[in-house]
């Protein structure tokens, strides 16, 4: 298959340049992962005051459809739902974890008050 001329690869890079950038790119998905990931743990915080579930199929669908419509490859549409379904099965783990840790300092935080009235 023959690239469109935007597309076409410098001949000149060799595999320790296209590496290079390999690993700038991966610096910036980690750092971009993480940014994600802070807003998830945001909206975690905002669904355990409001009493909604963690899991959410009909947002999480709507964010396949977003990433795979705005797909243009090379990377065919399936691989990037299985990327993005792992990284919201990531994101969603760590969603519990940041929710079930603030509940926990608020029970401490409300035992301690507790024993400070008692007092």
């Amino acid at each position: 298959m023959l690239l469109p001329p935007t597309k076409v690869m410098n001949e000149d890079k060799t595999i320790d340049d296209w590496r290079i950038r390999i690993d700038e790119i991966d610096l910036e998905l980690v750092r971009l992962f993480n940014e994600r990931t802070t807003c998830a743990i945001e909206i975690g915080h905002i669904k355990k005051r409001l009493g909604l579930e963690i899991y959410s199929p009909s947002r999480e669908a709507q964010v396949i459809a977003n990433v795979t419509g705005a797909n243009h490859g090379p990377m065919d549409h399936e691989a990037i739902k299985r990327l993005f379904e792992r990284v919201i099965d990531e994101a969603r783990r760590i969603e519990r974890i940041h929710a079930d840790q603030r509940e926990a300092k608020d029970v401490d935080r409300q035992a301690m008050i507790e024993q400070q009235i008692d007092r």
